[in-house]
């Protein structure tokens, strides 16, 4: 259990709830991690625990304790982790492909927040009270690239703002097959749950189970007619949207056989995943407000795809 603090309620509150008073007045403690605390009787006014609803006036001492952390029931694994960037907020990780982000049935121990516990061990204020990793945004298993995690509450809670608000810059590349006859486009079609195939996404219009997507696409490079490398940036975030999204313009990511794409008999090389990387991320640091670029160079497997394509 954290040290006891007193707050006394300011006149410009005059009559409040205890919750919201608190609330207002710490705003570094998430709402779960105060009625945690109330849930616990660990407020208290003029030396009685008080309910959450209990009425507070101006003047009065609210004195109040938060519960420790419960440690987290994931066991910690060390495992090796690419940090783009790192801090006693947040960090930014450079997922490899094929790794699982949330523990799950059958992903074993090998998963993001597996290696997380270990990596920020010391570090986690805990999320929602429970010492673990704050993941706000999602990578696919076979998608690599930049993946931003929050180590504290008030991390997280702005982070997940930010990405609710759609205000971070999400910048990935793929490699398509087919090259584009455009340069650049725009596709705002929108997503939602495959009909006949549940585990897949599709292009459904709004009102019949689609919700709004938009991603800007530009091609980089053209590798003839075969394939191209594409940069997207998503200004929403649906499930498998960029995936979707570039099989609706006839040209799916290579080896993203879900969505379309199917192994050439020619080709030198075939990929062993979705050729999809999380490149850059733009967002405000959520203690300071600067804003912070990161960049996730392309991995050995992307690369060594490229050469394949460019080969004579």
């Amino acid at each position: 259990m954290s040290g006891a603090l007193r707050h006394t309620v300011p006149e410009s509150l005059r009559v409040a709830r205890a919750d919201k008073a608190l609330a207002v007045a710490f705003p570094q403690h998430s709402r779960v991690a105060l009625q945690r605390a109330f849930d616990a009787g660990l407020v208290s006014l003029r030396g009685a625990p008080i309910r959450r609803s209990a009425t507070v006036h101006a003047g009065d001492v609210i004195e109040f304790s938060l519960p420790d952390v419960v440690p987290a029931a994931i066991r910690a694994v060390d495992m090796h982790l690419d940090i783009l960037f790192e801090d006693r907020s947040m960090l930014v990780v450079n997922k490899p492909a094929g790794m699982v982000v949330h523990p799950g049935a059958g992903t074993g121990e090998n998963t993001l927040v597996h290696a997380l516990l270990a990596h920020c061990k010391g570090t986690l204020s805990g999320i929602g009270g429970v010492e673990r990793p704050g993941i706000v945004h999602r990578l696919d298993r076979g998608t690599s690239g930049a993946i931003v995690v929050a180590k504290t509450d008030e991390a997280h809670r702005d982070l997940a703002r930010q990405f609710a608000e759609r205000s971070v810059v999400k910048e990935y590349v793929a490699l398509v097959a087919g090259a584009p006859g455009l340069l650049s486009g725009s596709i705002r079609k929108a997503i939602g749950r495959n009909p006949r195939h549940r585990h897949k996404m599709a292009v459904i219009e709004e009102g019949r189970g689609g919700r709004s997507a938009w991603t800007d696409w530009q091609v980089v490079e053209k590798y003839g007619a075969a394939a191209a490398l594409v940069s997207c940036t998503l200004h929403t975030g649906r499930t498998h949207q960029i995936r979707v999204h570039l099989a609706s313009l006839g040209h799916p990511i290579l080896g993203d056989s879900v969505y379309g794409w199917r192994p050439d008999a020619k080709a030198r090389a075939r990929p062993a995943r979705v050729m999809l990387h999380s490149a850059r991320i733009r967002l405000a640091h959520p203690k300071t407000g600067r804003a912070l670029e990161l960049r996730a160079p392309l991995p050995a497997d992307f690369k060594a795809q490229i050469r394949a394509l460019k080969a004579p």
